[in-house]
């Protein structure tokens, strides 16, 4: 019985209307004769309730009045109220100027008066639930909304609404929005310029930002929130139609460096109506330049990788491309595919990369990394493939590791090979964000379990950017290099890993719950990771490319000396034969 239904919420309003219409009857005849109405005019009242009455549930009805949901009534649904409410006493005055007798005898200005009294009771009676909602809905956190734009408004109506459990009490302009609005009101809420943020935070326990900041912005406001102890920070996000989303601000977001000299026409041009070879495709670097290649126009991508799942995977994002399902190490069936397919751009991105692992299967890594890729560029070579991008590491900068002393050695065989048609060129860069090797997608996964969160040393730094970004950079380098050069990708600051995770745990809002612990430094790692092996290198025509001095190596001896790396006793001293900065901290 008490289930509501569209039938008993029809029956209800319809009720509901007809006793507020014989009120606001009753009350423009009070209003009408100041409180004391002559018997005479009360003898025709129930025929003009009866019709009024009448005509008014039957034109609310026929602009769906009674189809609405009672906590959603808005501004079309008062307009259609309206409407019906002109509708209605506009057809009653025209039948009561054709057939007076039946009213007589009835004041006309009572017409005007039950009108707005009308729309004021039927329309307070259908905003109710909204205004009970919104003072309900006070118990909900205090909350800045930052930004002033369209998103603002749907947010803060669908707070309003009770949708979601915020209640906004100020509105503050974003650094880049303009101040015109700014000691307005918004829906009771009043708009105030960013400079008053500070004293705003302190009646504040949340905060949603609608506004489409830089980084830059988006850390200083962050910062600013924190410091008053606001953790509770969300995006409003309107994804088109009536659908809306509150996601957390994430750390990519506020790590993100957003070079300002990516150039989508140049990488166009590079890619578009070209058949590109990936290896390691479904890694996070390679896949990422797959999908980065598709939408700028590859021709035909053709994916190696030696994991069935992570071939799997991109293959489900990428249905045109040729999957291949095999290993780097395998130089004959890499030779005969390279052979069958007229590739114009190789992308080399297989590498083992965790530092660890690589330190307990030294044999493995050197296999991989350094056969892998002397397998790949010699087939490139032969196949006469034009361009050959072999991306690489900050860790082979003095490298203290085997990952790192490996991938300098491959960097060292690129520079040096003879290249015959090809241009051979290697991309050095620094950590991405959301890659598999990342610490972010670790420490998200240790607070999200309730910590302790393990951070290795208080003064280990990386370098950070995100994946897209950093793909899309390399492009750009491969699309401006003539074979030979060492690309280094401006990585901007360096990040104190021990910052890195109070940040995100500060961003789960468990700083008192997440304890963080130091574990020491593994196997191989180092303190500061370096981009640079001298400071000889030079800027290209993008601020965030540079080129570094080419570090030449007599080939012959290079070949031999790698020749001998799985046959001596001590891979590591030859290791070190090659890379002489090879510091190795076991």
């Amino acid at each position: 019985m008490l289930r509501p239904t569209a039938a008993k919420r029809i029956a209800f309003f319809v009720i509901a209307d007809a006793l507020l219409s014989l009120a606001s009857l009753y009350g423009a005849y009070a209003l009408r004769f100041n409180f004391s109405v002559p018997d005479e005019f009360l003898e025709p009242f129930w025929a003009v309730f009866s019709l009024l009455a009448l005509l008014k549930t039957g034109f609310i009805a026929l602009f769906r009045g009674y189809h609405i949901i009672w906590r959603f009534f808005g501004l079309s649904e008062a307009k259609a109220l309206l409407l019906a409410h002109v509708s209605a006493y506009a057809l009653f005055t025209l039948l009561f100027l054709l057939y007076e007798a039946p009213f007589n005898p009835f004041p006309r200005s009572v017409i005007l008066i039950d009108l707005l009294l009308s729309m004021a009771l039927l329309g307070l009676l259908r905003g109710s639930k909204r205004l009970l909602g919104a003072q309900h809905h006070r118990d909900a956190p205090p909350t800045l909304i930052i930004g002033m734009n369209a998103k603002s408004v749907a947010l803060i109506k669908t707070a309003f609404e009770g949708a979601i459990p915020y209640h906004p009490i100020a509105i503050v302009l974003a650094p880049n929005e303009s101040a015109e609005a700014q000691n307005s009101y918004l829906s009771g809420i009043k708009i105030y310029p960013f400079g008053a943020l500070e004293s705003l935070c302190i009646q504040a326990r949340a905060a949603i930002i609608t506004a489409e900041l830089d980084t830059t912005a988006l850390k200083s406001l962050y910062d600013t929130l924190s410091r008053h102890e606001i953790t509770h920070i969300r995006k409003y996000k309107l994804l088109g139609g009536a659908r809306e989303k509150l996601e957390e601000l994430s750390i990519e977001e506020l790590l993100a460096r957003h070079p300002k000299d990516l150039d989508h026409s140049v990488v166009e041009s590079f890619i578009r109506g070209k058949t590109v070879l990936i290896t390691g495709a479904g890694g996070s670097i390679g896949s990422e330049i797959a999908l980065q290649c598709a939408a700028f126009g590859a021709a035909k991508l053709i994916l190696v990788e030696s994991s069935e799942f992570n071939l799997y995977q991109i293959g489900e994002r990428l249905p045109h491309a040729a999957l291949k399902l095999l290993s780097i190490t395998d130089r004959s069936k890499l030779a005969a595919l390279m052979a069958s397919e007229a590739i114009d751009v190789l992308i080399h991105a297989a590498a083992y990369k965790h530092v660890p692992l690589c330190e307990a299967n030294i044999t493995a890594a050197i296999e991989n990394n350094i056969f892998g890729t002397k397998n790949v560029i010699d087939c490139a070579i032969e196949a006469g493939i034009p361009k050959v991008v072999i991306i690489s590491t900050d860790k082979a900068v003095r490298p203290t590791n085997v990952m790192g002393a490996t991938k300098r050695v491959a960097e060292l065989y690129a520079q040096n090979v003879p290249p015959r048609q090809s241009e051979i060129v290697c991309v050095r860069f620094g950590n991405v964000l959301g890659s598999s090797g990342s610490v972010i997608p670790k420490f998200k996964a240790q607070i999200e379990a309730g910590g302790p969160v393990t951070v290795t040393h208080p003064e280990m730094t990386r370098y950070f950017m995100l994946i897209s970004e950093a793909c899309q950079l390399v492009l750009q380098a491969a699309s401006i290099a003539k074979g030979g050069e060492l690309f280094i990708l401006d990585m901007g600051e360096s990040i104190k890993i021990v910052d890195l995770a109070k940040t995100m745990i500060r961003l789960y809002g468990k700083e008192h719950e997440v304890k963080i612990v130091f574990s020491g430094l593994r196997s191989g790692e180092k303190l500061y990771e370096e981009l640079l092996i001298d400071e000889q290198e030079k800027q290209t025509q993008f601020s965030s490319i540079f080129v570094a001095k080419k570090s030449a190596y007599d080939f012959d001896t290079l070949a031999q000396q790698i020749d001998t790396l799985l046959t001596c006793n001590d891979p590591i001293q030859q290791l070190g034969t090659i890379v002489t900065e090879f510091d190795h901290r076991p």
